[in-house]
């Protein structure tokens, strides 16, 4: 692969478009703005993260964390940026805009996700695997394609989606982002249903778009079907892993889930005692001066996550020539080494028994299963039968951006109610859950 092919200001759905206005913002800026001013990335601040959405103590939700993990990616890609064009000799002027596609990227990684948390996803794809709707593969004409979009809903390939499907009344190519930006947040290029592969990048009703961007970028075909990512790609996914690892933990210490020793030590196994001296040296200063536990913690998990920028860094460069020709495997925290590989697994250990396992994100988990699946039968039934009685009071509340027609095949009309399901906020998909399942109607005054 190569970055003049990799670079490009293409735009979804604009690709015949002349660009003859100068704009003070560069294309990939203008991206970024675009999906700051946008109302899918606004409703992320209702969306949880891990933890439910906050009472006393405010924790992360999908904006805050996303806002982080694109502060992060810009870090990353401003280091790539400056050894490409140091190192590697390049000429290419877009190069000194890798930091603002990798921030683009960043912000869009979990605008696909659905409401309550990590396992929205599983709540959507369960209706179709073991739940009712488990049945409509048989009652409906629906590929072995289509149908395994809908048995793995997958929120990577939704977020792909969103950015780049022409809903009704809005313009086409979606939000119009350029190719690159748009192909940095492919994690997995390649379509549902391959039996070695756990997760994919796009539906099918994305397909000739997914083809159109890789070819256009260069992307490798490695089999059939299968390309490797866009370069960029491993810098967004390191951001992301950054943060997810460090975040969870200073939220975890915030709601009192882990002690102030115990998030400390987690923390400080990432700097090691000779080579990060100096780093340590700074963070016992600090905690000298500063007595809030909440800001020594702080302090500390920006420490880290310097260390971390500085290891993904090194690790890309180290494995440029793989990363350029396809032959990378892995993400760049799966190639830490020495302690910070030891505490960067015993972060995520602890992180998987004692934060993700607590009773409070569980009980979001659950509530999530139980009101994302209750939505998805109601609304499926509907737009699968819209002359029904119930149907005609119900498809209204589904917005007209969504709305496919009677004449859209039954993948169609159900990608339209998870469209809108997965759009949702937390607190919207509970408020109508409720309403259509007739809870609190007694306290109603008619």
């Amino acid at each position: 692969m190569n970055w003049d092919q990799l670079l490009s200001t293409k735009r979804t759905g604009q690709e015949e478009r002349v660009y003859t206005v100068q704009h003070q913002r560069t294309q990939f800026q203008r991206d970024y703005d675009r999906l700051v001013f946008s109302s899918p990335f606004r409703r992320l601040q209702d969306k949880t993260q891990v933890f439910p959405l906050p009472g006393s103590v405010f924790v992360h939700n999908r904006l805050t964390h996303s806002l982080e993990v694109a502060s992060v990616g810009r870090s990353l890609g401003h280091n790539i940026a400056a050894f490409l064009l140091e190192n590697k000799g390049l000429k290419n002027t877009l190069i000194n805009e890798i930091g603002s596609v990798v921030a683009t990227a960043c912000l869009a990684h979990d605008m696909g996700n659905p409401p309550f948390g990590h396992s929205g996803e599983s709540a959507l794809s369960q209706y179709f695997v073991k739940g009712d709707g488990r049945k409509l593969k048989d009652g409906y004409v629906i590929s072995d394609a289509e149908w395994n979009d809908l048995i793995e809903f997958e929120g990577n390939a939704n977020a792909f989606r969103l950015l780049t499907h022409q809903f009704k009344g809005r313009r086409k190519g979606g939000f119009g982002l350029t190719y690159s930006s748009v192909a940095s947040i492919l994690k997995y290029p390649y379509a549902s249903g391959l039996e070695s592969k756990k997760k994919y990048g796009f539906f099918q009703s994305e397909k000739e778009m997914f083809e159109r961007v890789v070819k256009e970028l260069g992307l490798i075909e490695t089999e059939p079907g299968v390309y490797c990512r866009h370069p960029l790609v491993y810098l967004v996914e390191a951001a992301d892993d950054i943060c997810y690892q460090v975040m969870d933990v200073e939220d975890a210490h915030k709601l009192r889930i882990l002690d102030t020793v115990k998030t400390k030590e987690i923390l400080l196994a990432f700097l090691a005692e000779d080579e990060d001296k100096a780093t340590r040296d700074r963070i016992e200063e600090v905690s000298t001066e500063v007595t809030d536990t909440n800001e020594q913690i702080s302090f500390i998990r920006a420490s880290v996550i310097g260390k971390l920028v500085g290891c993904c860094t090194q690790i890309f460069k180290a494995n440029y020539d793989r990363i350029m020709s396809g032959n990378f495997s892995g993400s760049l925290i799966d190639h830490l080494e020495g302690k910070t590989k030891q505490a960067a697994e015993n972060c995520s250990e602890i992180s998987f028994n004692d934060i993700y396992r607590h009773q409070s994100v569980v009980e979001i988990e659950l509530s999530g299963f139980k009101i994302l699946g209750s939505l998805l039968h109601e609304f499926s039934k509907a737009v699968l039968n819209p002359q029904d009685k119930y149907s005609k009071m119900l498809l209204p509340f589904i917005p007209n951006q969504y709305s496919v027609g009677l004449e859209a095949s039954p993948y169609q009309k159900l990608q339209s109610v998870l469209d809108y399901i997965s759009g949702m906020t937390d607190v919207y998909a509970l408020d109508l859950y409720r309403k259509i399942n007739g809870i609190g109607l007694a306290d109603k005054r008619f």
